[in-house]
């Protein structure tokens, strides 16, 4: 009898060895498999050498789906990486794809400059999206090594991370048009994922270093189409006839009978006036000159206090809706200096009732109809030099979120050279390319140079870098009196200019009239010109200009 207790023990102990061992057995089979029983482990904690993650961060998006599609970039089979996911089965696969050469530099894809009629990327390897067609997430670790969050993110690889996850995310929810599935990215890593192409709208919550977005597909997709760098020309969407990137569906003729679609998308261009009144007349010709192209969008202009209701009045009847702002003092700027205020610019981001506007600096004039700009993502803009973007014509998509972030980043990133357009460069280094004509810039340095001022009547929109022409006498460019800046002398840019003032209403002239100060720094500059012997010989024209007898305080 005595035996007893301890053979029940004995069974005891035996079944619990079987049933101990029964669930090893279970563990260790879908421990390996791709498919992740997140019920199972609930209550215990997984081993020491596996990673779990948990997505309930997702939870609320995934509505009680039971079923989970889980696509892995960059996170190797070996690190043991599992997601879960409470309520639901996660089924991963790892994305294969080829790493770009190591050989391969961030100026490789954005060049000084390009044969716009012959044109040439290198690769970028993407996986076979055929393959991931059916993805619901897709997680990526983001190779942000070596980033200090002071310049821009010119990572080859990492830009191939980022351009992956939004390829695969565009083939497994771009059904038709019309019908798109919910899919969404997590990113791990603490520089994220970059902005131009991951967009803050999209971002629904970040949890430490795990970021999640639901992309807007239609938008997702266009970019997609772009070239990888400004080693090409941005290609216009919709080429095809195929894709249906605007708000419109498929069937746009039906709607187009709708007078008031809520699929119909606002443009406008845009442009800001701040510091002094120095750039009114700018502003005032600039939008005579677009009006000209007969464009049918919108024109609103952005200004500080210093712009007085006189010149309000002129600027209004130019053309512009005039938009009262609070400016944005540049971190590189010293107090009182005539750039102090120059990150004002940024405040077109908070033109959030439109979806698209066109920026254009005040010192530039628009000769041929350039809506079809506004077909082109964030942020699309011809080039200044190196891998750099000029800010003076850029298309931009309002976004209250966006501003949020560049009013943190103005405090964070570095500029190349103390500027807005400098700081502008280290937040957007991923940037479309226009052909130059829609910004061809006024600098005619060395014979190369001069030989570009024979295209001057092919371009569509002139930036007049240097001295302005109406700094300046309308007899000729003043950039020539002046020894340090004669690469910016144009007889011929001056003259096209000028044609756009003579058509002007002559209610609207007199905003581009000559102050006494203006006067007097014209003849001291021609008098310096003629006791150096200037070999253009301009400062031997006759003054004529009208201007000269009716001078402003």
């Amino acid at each position: 009898m005595a035996s007893k207790p301890f053979h029940c023990n004995q069974i005891s102990f035996t079944l619990s060895i079987t049933l101990l061992s029964l669930s090893l057995i279970i563990f260790l089979v879908f421990s390996r498999s791709n498919y992740n029983i997140i019920d199972a482990f609930k209550h215990n904690p997984p081993p020491s050498n596996q990673r779990f993650r948990n997505l309930d961060l997702l939870q609320e998006e995934i509505n009680g789906k039971k079923e989970i599609k889980m696509g892995l970039v960059n996170i190797n089979s070996n690190e043991e990486i599992q997601y879960q996911l409470p309520g639901s089965v996660v089924s991963t696969v790892h994305v294969r794809f080829d790493r770009v050469s190591k050989k391969r530099k961030w100026e490789d894809f954005f060049p000084f400059r390009i044969d716009e009629n012959q044109q040439n990327c290198p690769e970028i390897p993407m996986p076979a999206l055929e393959k991931y067609q059916d993805l619901d997430v897709v997680v990526a670790k983001l190779p942000c090594k070596g980033w200090s969050g002071k310049s821009g993110m010119r990572d080859v690889f990492l830009l191939q991370v980022n351009l992956v996850v939004a390829n695969i995310l565009v083939e497994s929810g771009w059904v038709t048009p019309e019908v798109k599935r919910a899919v969404y990215a997590v990113f791990v890593g603490s520089c994220g994922p970059m902005q131009e192409i991951f967009r803050c709208e999209d971002l629904l919550r970040k949890v430490e270093d795990h970021r999640v977005y639901k992309p807007e597909l239609r938008r997702l997709k266009q970019t997609m189409l772009m070239p990888p760098g400004s080693c090409q020309l941005a290609q216009p969407y919709g080429e095809t006839g195929k894709e249906a990137w605007r708000y419109h569906s498929a069937d746009h003729e039906r709607l187009k009978m709708l007078k008031y679609s809520a699929f119909q998308q606002r443009e406008a261009y845009a442009t800001v006036l701040h510091t002094s009144e120095d750039y009114v007349c700018g502003a005032v010709a600039l939008a005579q000159s677009i009006i000209r192209t007969n464009s049918t969008r919108d024109l609103i202009l952005l200004h500080d206090e210093n712009i007085t209701p006189e010149s309000l009045v002129g600027l209004k009847a130019a053309g512009w809706d005039t938009r009262l702002i609070n400016g944005i003092r540049s971190p590189f700027a010293d107090k009182d200096s005539f750039n102090e205020w120059n990150f004002s610019p940024l405040r077109i981001w908070m033109l959030t009732w439109y979806d698209k506007v066109v920026f254009i600096d005040a010192d530039v004039l628009v000769f041929n109809n350039i809506d079809w700009l506004f077909v082109f993502p964030q942020l699309s803009a011809a080039p200044n030099d190196k891998t750099l973007f000029n800010s003076g014509v850029m298309v931009i998509e309002p976004s209250l979120c966006v501003f949020e972030d560049l009013m943190v980043k103005v405090l964070e990133m570095d500029s190349y050279n103390g500027s807005y357009q400098g700081w502008l460069n280290e937040v957007f280094t991923w940037w479309h390319r226009l052909p130059s004509q829609v910004n061809f810039l006024k600098d005619f340095e060395g014979e190369d140079g001069r030989r570009q001022e024979k295209i001057l009547d092919e371009i569509s929109v002139l930036h007049f870098l240097g001295l302005k022409p109406w700094m300046c006498y309308r007899d000729y460019d003043c950039n020539w009196d002046k020894e340090g800046m004669l690469r910016f002398a144009s007889d011929k840019a001056h003259e096209k200019w000028w044609q756009v003032y003579d058509e002007m209403p002559e209610t609207l002239q007199p905003y581009c009239g000559l102050t006494e100060h203006m006067n007097w720094r014209l003849k001291k500059w021609r008098w310096i010109a003629r006791s150096l012997k200037q070999p253009d010989e301009h400062w031997k024209i006759g003054v004529t200009d009208p201007r000269q007898y009716n001078l402003g305080a």
